[in-house]
């Protein structure tokens, strides 16, 4: 299993990625990994980056955990969803949603999580890491067929390597990945839940901007 990750964590970042300009560490209780944000979705790596000035993720927890799936921090749809039915007045603020073909649901992606809203724009303060699972060659036709979206060779030759979430494609924005301890994501997501995907340990995380070389390219 230790082997698998590490050639899995490998795997994960391109060439096209390494040139990418802002990096940051998340930290929890059970490690650190290194996230860089991609320069093509700027105004949602701007919305992260000036969090770290406004502290809008102070006592921040992954809050929703499924093993293969995502795993998801900051504002929970359930609150964000009350606050605003009690504060009609300040509306729904959404981010507008940016997709682009060099940003899909591969293992270690970061994303924006949303509501139903038809613009699929993103909520202000909730992102998800893909953990993802495998992915065959039908998943990807099928999935072309549903969502009428043609998946890149190099896309279609990442999901099929390292599997992940292709049916959230175009439906929510990516705009990161992880680019170092995937291992500690990949713990985090085997954390026991209840029934509605809450973890029964306490999942806190922080983050700050580094300056970093990424090595790990293929």
């Amino acid at each position: 299993m230790k082997l698998y990750i590490t050639a899995l964590a490998v795997l994960l970042i391109s060439v096209s990625t390494k040139a990418q300009t802002n990096k940051i560490e998340f930290t929890t209780s059970y490690g650190s990994f290194k996230v860089v944000l991609y320069d093509f979705t700027p105004a949602h790596r701007d919305l992260i980056l000036s969090s770290l000035e406004n502290n809008l993720y102070k006592d921040a927890l992954f809050n929703r955990i499924i093993e293969g799936f995502v795993i998801q921090g900051g504002d929970h749809d359930i609150d964000i969803e009350k606050y605003e039915a009690t504060h009609p007045e300040n509306g729904k603020p959404r981010l507008a949603a940016e997709f682009d073909d060099r940003a899909f649901h591969k293992i270690g992606a970061l994303g924006a999580g949303r509501d139903a809203n038809e613009e699929k724009a993103s909520f202000l303060k909730q992102i998800y890491f893909v953990v993802g699972s495998a992915v065959t060659p039908a998943q990807l036709d099928s999935l072309e067929k549903i969502k009428h979206i043609k998946f890149t060779e190099r896309q279609r030759e990442t999901y099929l390597r390292i599997g992940g979430q292709p049916r959230l494609d175009k439906d929510f924005t990516v705009f990161g990945e992880v680019y170092e301890g995937l291992n500690v994501l990949l713990e985090i997501s085997r954390i026991k839940t209840n029934a509605q995907d809450f973890p029964l340990k306490v999942v806190p995380f922080t983050f700050k901007r580094i300056n970093d070389e990424i090595s790990n390219v293929h």
